[in-house]
């Protein structure tokens, strides 16, 4: 029988004290998903999440009872977050779902293992391990996958993606982690052929799906199947055509430069350079307005990779400036910007009226050009800037 290894979060005290509240007395617990998938893989592991016959009250009375500190996270589909020497774990009993329209489930809780399997998505997903001993449940063939590298739908893999249509993107997404050689042939079709399902999703699951994707180490060849499979066609139909180059071309620039990946910055390499665009798919996806002032001043400046960096940086940001560079330019101008922050003009509207120059409009001007100077000059001290206040007054005046 396949086991955990010894991983250090088997023997966290929080994790001990939850499993030691839940398996007395007849109850029982184990762990299921990701972190049995991950450790089995030898990966890190982050969230550890655990599944049990017992209802939810009967979870929360016995983890009260052990000076446990116990949210209803979703208590309507049986998960509580337990708190416990400082480690938060999400318990969800065991169930099966009674009526699902592809976007939320009516579901109905169970005592039995398989059954609480059968309703995951993924056979890789659906690995159970007994905290204790470490020996692992595989009721669905998720042990030989994980070995090949295959990411495969639990039984009929339509049936699974109309439980909810979201599954659709994390089969691209598990397959770019997990997945080894050609996708399992039977999921692949059957997310193709569902693939307009996908907008009956709300656009926040949308959104936070693409964001894993994009955020995954290597997206490339995976938004590249996913383009010809037609689920661009369908969620971000605004693709520009150009984008495999100017993904590889980010990618390339990222690694040159040290620079931390971000989903939003890869956002902005699928869209046209066209800023109306950009503010679009913001929009629709429902990014938040820092977001979408980003992607639309990354996508007006793509053609700016002329002008010197740190101008593009007073312009529009140093976040999106670099971003321009990396997207459309070279690494070594985005590395200019890595300990530089914009500076602020280090003179005001009263410093020039300090110099007899009457409020009003005339103010504003002086004040605006002497600003392009300094931008144009690279931000020099307070004395080049009062030299140039200067200048400008004496024209003025002229």
């Amino acid at each position: 029988m396949t086991a955990l290894p010894d991983a250090e979060w088997r023997k966290r005290p929080g994790l001990r004290r939850i499993v030691a509240a839940l398996s007395a007395d007849g109850g029982a617990v184990k762990i299921v998903g990701g972190a049995v998938r991950d450790t089995l893989l030898g990966l890190a592991v982050t969230d550890i999440d655990l599944a049990t016959p017992l209802l939810p009250h009967e979870v929360t009375r016995r983890l009260a009872a052990a000076d446990i500190k116990v949210i209803p996270t979703g208590i309507a589909h049986g998960t509580v977050t337990a708190i416990a020497s400082g480690d938060h774990h999400e318990i969800t009993t065991l169930r099966h779902d009674v009526e699902t329209d592809g976007r939320r489930a009516t579901i109905a809780f169970a005592d039995d293992w398989p059954g609480d399997a059968a309703r995951r998505d993924f056979t890789i997903n659906a690995l159970y391990a007994d905290p204790d001993s470490g020996a692992v449940d595989d009721y669905f063939g998720g042990l030989a996958d994980l070995r090949a590298g295959r990411v495969a739908f639990i039984g009929d893999a339509a049936t699974r993606i109309a439980e909810d249509h979201l599954r659709i993107l994390r089969f691209y997404r598990f397959a770019a982690r997990f997945g080894r050689g050609a996708l399992d042939a039977a999921s692949h079709a059957a997310v193709v052929t569902a693939r307009q399902s996908l907008k009956s999703l709300s656009r926040e699951r949308i959104a936070d799906e693409l964001t894993k994707i994009l955020a995954l180490p290597d997206p490339r060849a995976i938004v590249g199947q996913m383009a010809v499979d037609g689920i661009f066609a369908v969620m971000l139909p605004e693709l520009d055509p150009d984008f495999a180059a100017t993904l590889d071309r980010l990618l390339v620039n990222e690694q040159a430069a040290g620079v931390p990946a971000t989903a939003h910055r890869r956002l902005a390499a699928l869209l046209p350079a066209n800023p109306a665009i950009a503010e679009q798919v913001a929009s629709r996806l429902r990014l938040s307005t820092r977001q979408r002032k980003y992607l639309a001043a990354v996508a007006g400046h793509r053609g700016d990779t002329a002008r010197p960096v740190r101008q593009l940086a007073h312009a529009i940001g140093i976040d999106a400036a670099r971003d321009v560079h990396l997207i459309a330019g070279e690494a070594a101008a985005a590395r200019a910007l890595a300990d530089w922050q914009v500076p602020q003009l280090p003179i005001k509207g009263g410093d020039i009226v300090a110099r007899g120059v009457a409020a009003g409009p005339e103010v504003a001007r002086i004040l605006k050009a002497v600003e392009a100077a300094w931008v144009a000059e690279d931000f020099p001290d307070f004395t080049r800037v009062a030299e140039l206040v200067d200048q400008k007054i004496g024209r003025t005046s002229d």
